[in-house]
């Protein structure tokens, strides 16, 4: 499994090893032993999710807040995305700076997104399969997020404003500023 880390404190891409043949690939998707060996952590995964989303969908940027803050390692199945993380902790040298990356089924990277850092992803394929692992489980009453446009992220989410699915939930959210004012 290779390791590189993002400009982002405590976020980094993990890629494991593939191995094709004329029957198709395979690949070890999460070993705890490896990971915890590569990235110095020793989380327990509790909870796995797995979404589809169609071309245009936008989910995020979602987090869940205090005691129940989520640390996830994401990976896309089928599809491509793009993932956007920020760094909501007002101690990291990275607090609101934010980072995204393709994540496809072709180049097989996986993102550690560590507790207190906001997640979000667009659908670029016509279909995407994404699967998170999360070291808390859900907790409806801690989840908040950031909106999706908000000025000061200036995220470029390759789509243009009217091509955009979104939930209704994820249209309400608020910027930063108003989240740490």
């Amino acid at each position: 499994m290779k390791f590189e880390n993002t400009p982002l404190k405590d976020c980094f891409i993990l890629t494991p090893q593939v191995y094709p043949d004329h029957r198709g690939i395979f690949l070890e998707s999460y070993h705890k032993k490896k990971f915890n060996e590569i990235t110095g952590l020793d989380l327990e995964f509790v909870q796995d999710n797995q979404s589809v989303s169609k071309k245009g969908v936008l989910r995020g940027l979602h987090f869940q807040s205090g005691g129940f803050a989520q640390a996830k390692l994401v990976r896309v199945i089928y599809g491509e995305v793009l993932d956007v993380v920020v760094d909501l902790r007002p101690d990291s040298p990275t607090f609101k700076e934010s980072y995204s990356i393709i994540l496809s089924d072709q180049n097989q990277h996986q993102l550690f997104i560590p507790q207190g850092f906001a997640h979000g992803f667009i659908t670029l394929s016509e279909t995407s399969v994404f699967s998170y692992k999360c070291d808390r489980f859900y907790y409806p009453g801690s989840e908040s997020g950031i909106i999706y446009n908000d000025p000061d992220l200036a995220i470029d989410w390759k789509f243009t404003e009217d091509e955009l699915i979104l939930s209704e939930k994820d249209t309400k959210l608020p910027t930063l500023k108003e989240l740490f004012s």
